[in-house]
């Protein structure tokens, strides 16, 4: 589209997570008039660690925003995959980006707040919650439920696995239960029995259970997840300390002891959904960038990273495409098929078995996945 044109563009952010961020820092670089609308009262990321995988780094680069997310991150050089009591299965460097060649991990706290950071004073517009959202063709008419309406060119659906976006005018089936619970906590390094010596991730898996450990060095902390099989679909389920630890019976000592010293009121529990491939992703004035259009599992890491690169993919799109229909086209082209094998990929798993099933050769996730 013309300089001209992208500058007359009004455009509307629903959603002030990863993905709704990123696109707009993005689609704002191109001179766009952006707002970004976000239902919560305050911007707060729960949960652990990250990571944010070269090609990531290289847009937050591209954005001029790289040494903002680089000082709150460990850059790690490889991923490793253990056996339940340690014994290597795998480990390989993360596959490099041009000159970009480290994974950088990061506290999701730490990087909403980098994110939020970045953008322009008075694009994010907290408290709004939206209700309907109208499709006129040519713009968009959102109603939130504070009673404010907003009109737009384009309207960005960054507004999560529940997205109302979505629901509203692409899909209506709802999130898909995994059969698996996430327990996820943040401790001192100091409290992780000599188990992190570097700034590397590893995981340990055994019948059922993957367990990861996440270096978060800048903190002086740990990123401890234990990822469970668990007939229970309550998307914030009741769980006690005895039913973490029967998830990691038979696991060296010293995880064991992590979880057994962990304080359960600081531990984030969750059941694990995604949701079904989406056929279209946008209309000719309304768009999904992230969980919205491509919730995954987190086997891969790359829910976040897939949300980020939408952003600058449906950026790059309008700027080399002739019209705003155009650019929305060729923005889904070239990430759906992309999203597609993550979701498949993701939805594997992991286990000894399936390492080289869904991986010949033994090449880890974090090579096969990257984009």
């Amino acid at each position: 589209m013309q300089s001209s044109e992208l500058k007359n563009l009004k455009i509307a952010v629903v959603g002030a997570g990863y993905g709704g961020a990123a696109a707009a820092k993005a689609l704002s670089l191109l001179g766009a008039d952006v707002s970004v609308y976000e239902q919560a009262g305050r911007i707060r990321e729960v949960g652990a660690g990250i990571g944010l995988r070269p090609a990531t780094m290289n847009r937050f680069r591209q954005w001029g925003v790289f040494d903002a997310i680089a000082k709150v991150t460990s850059p790690s050089e490889y991923f490793e995959i253990l056996t339940a009591t340690g014994e290597p299965i795998m480990k390989e460097t993360w596959p490099a980006d041009g000159e970009q060649t480290h994974t950088h991990l990061i506290h999701r706290g730490d990087f909403i707040e980098a994110l939020m950071g970045v953008l322009p004073e008075g694009m994010v517009h907290l408290g709004h919650k939206l209700e309907t959202v109208r499709d006129k063709g040519d713009g968009a008419v959102l109603t939130f439920a504070n009673g404010r309406t907003v009109e737009a060119d384009l309207v960005v659906g960054a507004d999560g696995i529940k997205s109302v976006v979505r629901h509203q005018l692409f899909s209506d089936r709802g999130p898909v239960f995994s059969g698996e619970h996430a327990y996820r906590a943040v401790i001192s390094a100091d409290a992780a029995h000599g188990m992190v010596t570097d700034d590397n991730l590893r995981m340990y898996i055994g019948r059922g259970t993957k367990v990861y450990l996440l270096p978060l060095r800048h903190r002086n902390q740990v990123s401890f997840d234990i990822t469970a099989l668990c007939p229970d679909g309550t998307w914030n389920p009741e769980v006690t300390r005895d039913d973490l630890l029967k998830t990691v019976e038979g696991f060296d000592e010293r995880l064991v002891s992590i979880t057994r010293d962990l304080d359960m009121s600081t531990v984030n529990i969750r059941a694990v959904y995604d949701i079904d491939p989406v056929d279209t992703w946008h209309s000719d004035s309304v768009v999904l960038v992230g969980d919205a259009a491509h919730s995954m599992l987190h086997h891969q890491g790359q829910g976040a990273n897939s949300a980020i690169e939408d952003g600058g993919a449906l950026a790059d799109a309008l700027r080399e495409a002739g019209s705003l229909k155009e650019g929305l086209a060729r923005y889904q082209a070239t990430r759906k098929p992309v999203t597609d094998e993550l979701q498949r990929i993701s939805r594997q798993g992991w286990t000894e078995d399936e390492i080289n099933d869904v991986f010949p050769g033994q090449k880890p996730a974090a090579t096969a996945s990257q984009e």
